[in-house]
């Protein structure tokens, strides 16, 4: 049975609302797991680390912060296929994300991948560049 315009639009605002505290409550789980994970790694904790930054993950797929903390943890393992993987997915979420370019260089340089190794450390560069240029001409606008 369809209510009036009225009742319809005050249910969606409803759901709109709840929707949005699961996402700001699911945001809060996955940053807890993030944070655990962090202070794992600091300790030495590889293992725990990365079920941390995996629990991260499940809550939230687009935590770029845990999938960059995940591939660190996989290098540091020379785990380095799933590192590589990761640093993809980054880079496939962001094209601009230095880091993301960055880690896969070093990564292929890991693997002895040196002509892509170099081809990402080019885009990271060129990508640096280009961050530095648009912050100049911040500074110059002000």
């Amino acid at each position: 049975m369809m209510g009036t315009r009225d009742q319809q639009l005050v249910a969606c605002a409803m759901l709109d609302s709840k929707q949005l505290r699961m996402s700001e409550d699911s945001r809060i789980q996955a940053e807890d797991h993030y944070y655990a994970a962090l202070d794992h790694f600091a300790e030495g904790r590889y293992e725990a680390a990365i079920e941390e930054y995996r629990q991260a993950l499940a809550v939230d797929p687009n935590f770029t912060d845990a999938m960059h903390g995940l591939a660190r943890v996989l290098q540091d393992l020379e785990r380095y296929d799933e590192a590589i993987e990761l640093a993809k997915k980054l880079a496939e979420i962001n094209s601009e994300d230095i880091l993301a370019h960055t880690s896969l260089s070093i990564l292929y340089q890991k693997k002895g991948m040196i002509p892509e190794a170099e081809a990402e450390a080019n885009k990271a560069r060129v990508l640096g560049w280009k961050k530095q240029l648009l912050d100049q001409k911040a500074q110059q606008k002000r």
